[in-house]
């Protein structure tokens, strides 16, 4: 059965609900029968990075707060991060428009290193403080996990991977994807948001138990709503 995951590199929650995701398949006898695939998803597209401001000011100037209240804002989804056991770095993060990241997590698929990629992605981000729309870091992940970091490059310059991400970002307007992460089960259910663990568990075995392979088009029945981000921010 197939699970789609919308999500955004610089989403707080994402990296959370990412956290939350990989906890209701520990102990699910049917982990292996399931194909996870990573979908493009930008907060803020028309973004351009900026290393002279620090995540809190954005946050501050693109909400309209006080500096103070986006520094509290923050340390809240600091300390929801460290519940799953993520460590977030909120005064070492750059802004950064995450396109070529997007692009890195399409590059990997073709490997089936999707799902590495989105984790080193997500560390670099939160935990490191690194630049996730300098090539030379991207390259950096595409080595740790053995993928050709030159063909990489190469792909960001000539933009053959472009389309792809693009094409992520199209359907979820068509489904009507408001906030990430959001999570899509066999095309039919849908959860919004770093929800809680029993959630995920019982979307999974809801969809399993109703499963159809045939299923190619999206046509979401239900949709539970959590934390999440959107293009105004994170909830």
């Amino acid at each position: 059965m197939k699970i789609e995951i919308w999500s955004d590199v610089m989403c707080p929650f994402c990296y959370i609900g990412k956290r939350r995701f990989e906890k209701s398949l520990e102990n699910s006898p049917i982990k292996d029968k399931l194909e996870i695939e990573w979908k493009s998803f930008q907060l803020n597209p028309y973004l351009e990075t900026d290393t002279s401001i620090s995540i809190d000011e954005y946050l501050a100037q693109h909400k309209g707060m006080p500096l103070a209240q986006a520094q509290a804002l923050n340390a809240q989804v600091t300390q929801m991060a460290a519940q799953e056991g993520l460590v977030y770095n909120f005064d070492k993060s750059v802004v950064a428009n995450s396109f070529k990241a997007h692009v890195l997590t399409h590059f990997a698929k073709k490997f089936r290193k999707q799902d590495e990629v989105e984790e080193l992605l997500f560390q670099s981000y939160f935990t490191e403080g690194k630049n996730i729309d300098d090539i030379g870091v991207l390259k950096d992940i595409a080595t740790q996990l053995g993928l050709d970091a030159e063909a990489y490059e190469k792909a960001v310059q000539e933009g053959s991977l472009d389309d792809e991400v693009k094409m992520d970002l199209h359907e979820a307007r068509q489904i009507g994807v408001q906030g990430v992460p959001f999570f899509v089960y066999d095309r039919k259910y849908a959860v919004s948001g770093a929800q809680q663990l029993e959630l995920f568990v019982q979307t999974l075995e809801k969809a399993y138990s109703e499963w159809q392979p045939e299923a190619n088009s999206i046509q979401i029945q239900d949709t539970s709503d959590g934390p999440s981000c959107g293009p105004d921010g994170c909830d």
